[in-house]
């Protein structure tokens, strides 16, 4: 066995040696809040771990790559949360609610500048095409939150434009993680397309696993407000398959939970769990996640033929896939 296998630790004893240091103190002791806060580090993992099957090792570059990627992460989150005016993140104070909107604000843009500043810093000879990967992604992302800002404004969402949504706001970073540690290990053009097709279908189903857990999971182990998406009428997959597969009196009903204000959110919260489990709308999330999943393996079967590194890759799979936070 290898002795640089890649594990939770490994990537979290390193981020814990890098903090980020400068003036003022409080900008900055908000960046290192919220990187240090935990998380699955899925991301980061992921990308030392493509960088690990394509060079069969690791070094300083890879850690300080992976890094940034887990750096641009915690970003969207600082400013996801303010958009959401979300309380808690991960079972604590969010940012903005621990210091002030301005500051969390700043603190998300400095995080920006420092996973740029952090690539930049490495010596990978291909720098510049990671950069462009970078830019890529960010802009893929600010897309997809802009898409998501958009969907409750219009009066028709396809299911199309939903996945869409997440394709750009979420599964877009595990894939270019993936894709940007093997083009930093060297992989060529369709090797490094192979692994960010398996990120890719991997964050697809990683956040309609969320939208699952949002609804039906237990705040006690998310870390989250429980149906904290009924609550804030988001009209994820569960809710569209609903509306056409409810007859006519619940899905008036569904409709005006989600159009008239509650004076009840746990009434609210109960309410529409039961008009989705009543449609099959849970199940029919599953099946759909189950789909990406199969497609997710097939690019890895194709990518990774490095039976060791596989292994991690395919153990990390399985807790994502049967996470309960």
């Amino acid at each position: 066995m290898r002795e640089n296998i890649v594990t939770s630790d490994n990537f979290e004893q390193y981020l814990i040696s890098h903090p980020f240091i400068g003036k003022p103190q409080n900008l900055y002791n908000s960046m290192n809040y919220i990187m240090q806060l935990g998380g699955k580090r899925m991301r980061p993992k992921l990308l030392l771990l493509a960088y690990q099957c394509v060079a069969n090792e690791l070094n300083q570059d890879a850690y300080k790559l992976a890094l940034a990627i887990e750096t641009f992460h915690n970003f969207s989150l600082v400013h996801d949360d303010i958009i959401d005016n979300a309380p808690i993140r991960r079972g604590k104070n969010t940012v903005h609610k621990e210091w002030s909107v301005a500051t969390a604000i700043l603190s998300g843009d400095n995080l920006l500048v420092k996973s740029i500043e952090l690539i930049m810093n490495t010596s990978f000879a291909n720098k510049d095409k990671l950069l462009n990967e970078f830019l890529m992604l960010s802009q893929q992302v600010c897309e997809g939150q802009q898409i998501d800002l958009n969907l409750p404004t219009q009066e028709i969402i396809t299911e199309e434009e939903y996945l869409e949504m997440i394709r750009l706001k979420t599964a877009v970073l595990p894939a270019a993680a993936l894709r940007m540690g093997a083009m930093a290990a060297g992989a060529n053009s369709e090797n490094g397309d192979l692994y960010y097709d398996f990120g890719l279908n991997l964050g697809m189903a990683f956040q309609l696993q969320d939208d699952y857990l949002d609804c039906f999971g237990n705040s006690s182990e998310t870390g989250k407000l429980e149906g904290g998406d009924i609550i804030e009428n988001k009209r994820t997959i569960m809710y569209l398959h609903a509306l056409k597969n409810l007859n006519s009196e619940d899905k008036d009903k569904l409709q005006s939970w989600y159009d008239n204000p509650a004076h009840d959110n746990d009434m609210k919260v109960k309410s529409v769990r039961d008009l989705f489990k009543k449609a099959g709308s849970d199940n029919y999330l599953l099946k759909l996640k189950a789909e990406f999943e199969d497609c997710a393996l097939s690019n890895l079967d194709k990518a990774c033929h490095d039976s060791e590194t596989k292994q991690q890759i395919l153990s990390l799979f399985e807790l994502l896939k049967t996470r309960t936070a």
